[in-house]
């Protein structure tokens, strides 16, 4: 089995970020549906939980199997899913910390689903943004994370409109959240 995407700094960041901005969201609609593509260890559907969105409108995927029953197991409605494919529904927050790093040969095999973007690492980015607008209600929000070390993305381009919520500089690349809306 491959193993689980354990918290880092993006995580941390992400977490931190979504403590910040879910608040003043949650105060506009208290019934607020939230999805996380790329669960991982289930960190940020806590971190959802914790600031106030209801267990029963928290909603996340995985490519990978492990994290899909870990994160089941925590008591979390988690599918597998290959970004949106089997997602259905709209949702007020879709939040995405991708695997954003450009594809290296000196990479370990098992690590490269949770950190490997594509040859550029914006690849999986460019498609989540694709497909994401389908499942956005109106006035919704996606939180997600960038590196300095992949392509740059013109989100105005790709018909978003892009703030910058929080950026953080690494020993070797700066990660920012992104918060968009379409």
């Amino acid at each position: 089995m491959t193993s689980i995407y354990q918290p880092a700094e993006d995580s941390y960041l992400m977490s931190r970020i979504l403590k910040e901005q879910i608040p003043a969201l949650l105060e506009e609609n208290s019934d607020l549906k939230f999805l996380e593509i790329g669960a991982g260890s289930g960190i940020h559907l806590e971190t959802a939980q914790s600031i106030g969105i209801k267990r029963e409108n928290i909603f996340s995927s995985d490519i990978n199997m492990s994290s899909v029953a870990h994160c089941n197991s925590l008591g979390y409605n988690c599918v597998y899913s290959d970004l949106f494919e089997n997602i259905e529904g709209k949702y007020d927050v879709i939040i995405f910390n991708p695997p954003y790093l450009p594809e290296d040969s000196r990479e370990p095999v098992e690590s490269r689903l949770s950190t490997t973007g594509g040859n550029k690492g914006d690849e999986i980015i460019l498609r989540f943004l694709s497909q994401a607008k389908d499942y956005l209600e109106e006035k919704g929000r996606i939180f997600l994370i960038t590196s300095s070390l992949s392509e740059q993305i013109d989100f105005m381009e790709l018909g978003y409109n892009a703030i910058e919520v929080g950026c953080e500089k690494m020993f070797f690349e700066r990660l920012c959240i992104w918060e968009l809306s379409a």
